[in-house]
């Protein structure tokens, strides 16, 4: 149900199309039990001059309400299926609130079921969309959430049982800041191309390096960090059409999906861009380590292996020949539907700052594992090329820019202006 809040407390149902909702603040919760949080909200909002639309999730407003069958009948759900039915009805009025202009600005207030579905129903809704969360759910749950989307996120420490003194001051700043965004997509075409890059704090060198060059050139580059959230993040912008190239040198994500590492992106990593026929370069970038939390997290069927305390959070496992030659495989099937250009370069001398000569990584059996899997599994469109110098060397990044460029020019990606 979507509604408009009016300062003396009643909604006005409304069918999302109204000009006078132009701009409006969304305010997303299960009215049922988060009402009065949300109409503090909304009056928060309101007195910093946006409208507000109000949009229950709440079960019983979905049951009884307009969400049925076509056979005009309720169905009898489970609760998992009953919020995973919520969030997706909602996520499709959401977006045609905003594609119709209603909206340029989104807020919810919930626990921990309805930070979930909150999570589910601005999935959908565009980089830089403002998305504000008020939440009182656990902080692993937050934490999830952040993974997969830019949500600013207001965290309540207490729990959300109506309005008090703790409760206002939390929605008072949440009120405040999202009166205070508004997304304005940009009509026109982006002027200079953008190229997408994966870097790590062992591979920042390589990708300072790119970055460089690529500016020298004219082009922008957005890097992502190759953290889990980061790779995720980009495969998601990359099928949304906001990149002309990617230089991937740094996919460790693999090795983390693979082992169960902390920085693993998921099964849709290394997928976008061949389904977007956009240009890429793979390179082995920190597929030398797994990551883990702290030495006391590392599953007990490592021990023995060889570890590095990165930081006091972050253990750093090497990873063997027989791991390295299945991560080069993934990494290959991964690409074999590739039908844009593409094509993987492998430096011979290291593939991290850890794995050079001398140091505590330094495995080119390993590393050279990688790249035999590599060239062995990828179909004949694809060039797998060997490079004579470390990741983190720029004649490293010259080559792999050079090749970007040689594919923008030859109108590989036409996403923006040449």
């Amino acid at each position: 149900m979507v509604s408009h809040h009016c300062a003396d407390g009643r909604r006005l149902v409304r069918d999302g199309n109204s000009s006078e909702l132009a701009g409006a603040v969304a305010i997303v919760a299960t009215l049922d039990t988060k009402g009065r949080e949300a109409s503090c909200l909304a009056g928060i909002i309101e007195a910093c001059g946006r409208k507000t639309l109000l949009i229950d999730v709440g079960t019983s407003s979905f049951i009884a309400g307009d969400n049925q069958t076509e056979s005009n009948s309720p169905r009898v759900h489970s609760p998992a299926e009953l919020l995973k039915e919520i969030a997706a009805s909602t996520r499709s009025k959401v977006v045609g609130l905003l594609k119709s202009g209603a909206i340029s600005a989104i807020a919810g207030v919930a626990g921990g079921k309805g930070s979930a579905v909150f999570g589910e129903i601005v999935s959908d809704l565009p980089y830089g969309f403002p998305k504000l969360l008020v939440s009182s759910a656990r902080p692993a749950l937050l934490a999830e959430l952040a993974v997969h989307n830019d949500i600013i996120l207001y965290p309540t420490l207490v729990d959300l049982f109506g309005i008090n003194a703790f409760t206002e001051r939390v929605l008072e700043n949440a009120g405040r800041a999202i009166a205070a965004m508004q997304y304005a997509p940009t009509e026109h075409r982006r002027k200079r191309k953008t190229v997408a890059i994966t870097a790590f704090g062992v591979t920042t060198a390589a990708a300072n390096w790119c970055v460089a060059r690529l500016g020298e050139a004219g082009l922008d580059a957005i890097v992502f960090p190759a953290n889990g959230a980061g790779g995720r993040k980009m495969e998601q912008l990359v099928d949304a059409g906001e990149f002309d190239a990617v230089l991937d040198l740094t996919t460790t994500e693999l090795a983390d999906e693979l082992l169960g590492g902390t920085a693993s992106a998921g099964p849709d990593r290394l997928k976008a861009a061949s389904r977007r026929l956009v240009p890429q370069v793979i390179a082995p970038g920190a597929v030398d380590m797994v990551n883990f939390g702290s030495p006391s997290s590392v599953p007990a069927q490592f021990r023995g292996r060889q570890f590095y305390s990165h930081t006091p959070y972050t253990t750093l496992m090497r990873t063997t020949v027989s791991e390295n030659k299945s991560i080069g495989r993934l990494t290959a099937e991964r690409l074999y539907g590739a039908k844009g250009p593409a094509i993987v370069l492998w430096p011979a001398k290291g593939v991290s700052d850890y794995d050079r000569d001398g140091g505590i990584f330094r495995n080119p059996g390993a590393d050279k594992a990688w790249f035999d899997a590599v060239r062995h599994n990828l179909p004949p469109s694809i060039i797998a090329r060997e490079l004579n110098c470390h990741i983190n060397d720029p004649e490293f990044a010259e080559v792999a820019v050079t090749w970007i460029l040689e594919q923008l020019r030859e109108g590989g990606s036409s996403n923006a202006d040449v």
